[in-house]
């Protein structure tokens, strides 16, 4: 099989039990409930499933993360939605060609932000991933050009908030899906630049929309 073969899409509703069974069979961690805001992919070549690959909600607290992106608390509420969590990635064990990782995530965030506007309404400037590094180097990643910022505290997410109790850290890798993610994100009166980057304009107002428009992310950003 290429690697140009393989195409990624969101998970159907009927095939989320499939999902489900073959995250909690298959990944060390087992399946993750949907929690806030969430998309579930598939990697196919023709009808064989290839990989499954989550984007959850972000971490609501990572120092590691928040001091990368040079954020306050107060603008943290509001903009913490256009950051997602790539929570679960399996590569079913029937594949593990070269290269195989790395084209997969690059399938995912070239069409995540889109996707995210379509079912939520607003896009994703920047992708953040927590690897246990006594099981994985996070290789993949790397070869991706993800960039590796600290550790976590060693809490894990649960549906009410954290965890009482600390884990061993995981290593905190970060991917801007936007050039210019880290100054919109931080920005005080959360503006972003003109294509010819000289120029403050104020950022389209999509932090409190509640349905899901298809649209473009581009109708949000200058890409």
């Amino acid at each position: 099989m290429q690697l140009n073969q393989i195409s990624v899409r969101p998970i159907l509703k009927q095939e989320e039990p499939k999902y489900q069974d073959l995250m909690e069979a298959q990944h060390y961690l087992g399946a993750i409930p949907k929690i806030g805001e969430t998309l579930w992919y598939v990697a196919y070549s023709e009808t064989e499933w290839i990989a499954l690959i989550s984007f959850s909600a972000a971490a609501l607290k990572c120092a590691a993360r928040d001091s990368w992106i040079g954020w306050s608390y107060r603008h943290q509420t509001g903009r913490l939605k256009l950051i997602a969590n790539n929570s679960r990635f399996l590569i079913l064990p029937t594949r593990h060609d070269k290269n195989l990782g790395s084209r997969l995530l690059s399938l995912c965030l070239k069409r995540l932000s889109n996707d995210w506007v379509e079912k939520y309404g607003h896009p994703i400037l920047l992708v953040e991933t927590f690897v246990d590094p006594k099981r994985f180097h996070g290789g993949v990643y790397r070869a991706s050009n993800w960039q590796a910022i600290g550790y976590t505290k060693g809490f894990r997410r649960v549906t009410d908030g954290y965890s009482a109790q600390t884990e061993h850290k995981k290593l905190i890798f970060v991917k801007p899906l936007h050039r210019r993610a880290q100054s919109v994100l931080s920005h005080t009166i959360f503006r972003h630049l003109d294509s010819d980057e000289t120029n403050l304009r104020p950022f389209p107002n999509f932090l409190r929309m509640k349905s899901a428009h298809k649209l473009s992310a581009d109708r949000f950003l200058d890409n």
